[in-house]
């Protein structure tokens, strides 16, 4: 696996806020890495003590990137790979929300300082429901693997 600081972005933040709805604090990811258009996207997050949201109450003394903010940004990524896949039809005026979350593990905890590496794949279509199978590592550590639906709202 390369260093992921040898790796060119495929998309910036600037492009990234074109396509999504999602603004600060609640934008979870920062570059795309690579993209296959219909297909595949790897995306970046990098993780601060800063961030809103290493609550006081989640898990006190311990700072850990909440789990369920983890789905969300396989959930962003997805929803960049399908608005960007349809951006030439009239399908792309709509927002892409979130429909469902199955199937999901944590398998290890990201704290301050983390890279996540957000790899998401298109599955399948179903009456206007897109599946997508994502997994987030940290380095080589899987920490977090969910099947999850949008659909354009």
């Amino acid at each position: 696996m390369k260093d992921i600081k040898s790796i060119k972005y495929v998309f910036n933040l600037n492009d990234i806020l074109r396509i999504l709805p999602h603004r600060f604090p609640f934008l979870l990811i920062d570059q795309i890495l690579k993209f296959k258009k219909n297909l595949y996207i790897c995306a970046l997050k990098n993780i601060t003590a800063n961030d809103f949201f290493f609550f006081f109450g989640h898990f006190p003394k311990k700072y850990i990137f909440p789990g369920i903010l983890i789905v969300e940004s396989i959930a962003q990524s997805s929803g960049f790979l399908l608005s960007y896949s349809k951006k030439s039809t009239t399908i792309n005026s709509k927002i892409c929300g979130l429909t469902g979350i199955y199937d999901t593990s944590f398998i290890n905890p990201v704290y301050p300082g983390d890279q996540m590496i957000i790899k998401s794949y298109f599955k399948k279509e179903l009456s206007g429901i897109y599946i997508f199978s994502g997994i987030v590592m940290v380095k080589k550590n899987i920490v977090c693997k969910s099947t999850i639906s949008l659909a354009f709202l």
